[in-house]
């Protein structure tokens, strides 16, 4: 998968914008705060209809205008797609081919993206929600189905919670309803934990690989934490451990008025050499186990859709010293479309620049090199 071409309309600080990338290296450099970032900002809006830095969405307007559009051309195979995404303080539209899309779970996964910025590091240093987020957002655009069964989740969670509240304060309602409810929420939970755990298992088949590739140190693992135990992933005895706990913890339950087991409660932590990189990690090996994280959704994404997803790395170089900016372009730079934003290419190896496309980006102006 290859996005071919980008056109952005008072986004950020464009005010127009139209560049064609290459098939697999572009790099953008430039100063901080040039406009760099923003473009990989489009370029996620365009593929999760939401960006991948805190705020939403008319924070990216240009100052003192109403709208902002999004366009990109993105080639997988023979097929070619035009995305569009029209943004304004009041709503979000979203096109394919011209084509209104109302529903976001089926517009996503027509521009499949990772992205590496240095706010990842809150991957292993943030709260659990921030690791949910990412497994969420990446299996997503893998499993239209993982997309609408979590969607269903959360609206049951939110029932559920509701009806908490109304039987703490009315000991006469209907207590056989929040059974009714509570039966369809493990359905749905069920198929979260297996998803979830499959694909932490998927990671742990390649991520050593890519640590020790740019580290040179061996040993990382990423270790699933459901908030309740497990003997194994069959379906009907996680149907009964479920229902264990939500009996077990009913009157708990009434009491603070929410649902205190589920996959919304999920959390999971990388381990080196069996050590929690979240305590006992540096903060380059923190960052390197991240870019290792997301290195090794590749081969997932491939698997799944067929396709390589197109990689996005945000001021990648200032993460890595010289030798590690090295070991990750040899990853990369061949097989797949790859976005860098870096404030400069001192003492990179030129052989791996030969076929990039190199960009200068200045005050929200982006010119080829």
């Amino acid at each position: 998968m290859k996005i071919t071409k980008l056109n952005l309309v008072n986004f950020r600080n464009y005010s127009t914008l139209s560049i064609k990338l290459a098939d697999e290296m572009n790099i953008f450099v430039g100063d901080n705060a040039q406009g760099k970032t923003n473009i990989l900002e489009a370029i996620t809006f365009l593929s999760l209809s939401k960006s991948h830095r805190l705020g939403v969405h008319p924070d990216v307007i240009m100052f003192n205008k109403k709208k902002a559009k999004i366009k990109g051309v993105v080639k997988k195979d023979k097929i070619i797609s035009k995305l569009e995404i029209d943004l304004s303080d009041k709503e979000k539209k979203l096109f394919i081919n011209q084509t209104e899309i109302k529903k976001v779970a089926d517009y996503i996964s027509n521009l499949n993206i990772i992205v590496f910025s240095p706010d990842d590091l809150e991957i292993i240093k943030g709260s659990p929600s921030v690791r949910r987020n990412l497994l969420n957002i990446q299996l997503s655009q893998i499993s239209k189905v993982y997309l609408n069964i979590y969607n269903e989740y959360n609206k049951l969670l939110r029932t559920r919670n509701e009806y908490l509240k109304v039987l703490f304060q009315n000991s006469i309602a209907d207590a056989s309803y929040l059974d009714i409810i509570t039966d369809k929420l493990i359905e749905k939970a069920i198929f979260i934990y297996q998803k979830r755990r499959e694909y932490i298992d998927l990671i742990n088949e390649k991520i050593d690989f890519y640590y020790q590739s740019i580290n040179g140190e061996s040993g990382l693992f990423v270790k699933y934490q459901p908030n309740i135990e497990f003997s194994s992933y069959d379906s009907e005895d996680m149907r009964k451990v479920l229902k264990h706990y939500y009996k077990k913890n009913y009157k708990k339950e009434l009491n603070y008025g929410m649902t205190l087991v589920g996959p919304h409660r999920d959390d999971f932590s990388f381990l080196l050499c069996s050590k929690d990189l979240k305590l006992y990690g540096s903060q380059g090996q923190q960052k390197t186990a991240v870019l290792a994280y997301k290195l090794s959704e590749i081969p997932i994404f491939e698997s799944f859709l067929d396709t390589k997803p197109v990689l996005l790395l945000d001021d990648i170089f200032s993460e890595l010293d010289l030798k590690k900016r090295n070991r990750l372009l040899k990853l990369i730079h061949i097989g797949i479309q790859s976005i860098i934003t870096t404030t400069d290419l001192k003492n990179i190896n030129k052989k791996y620049l030969i076929d990039a496309y190199i960009y200068n980006v200045k005050n929200g102006k982006v010119e080829r090199k």
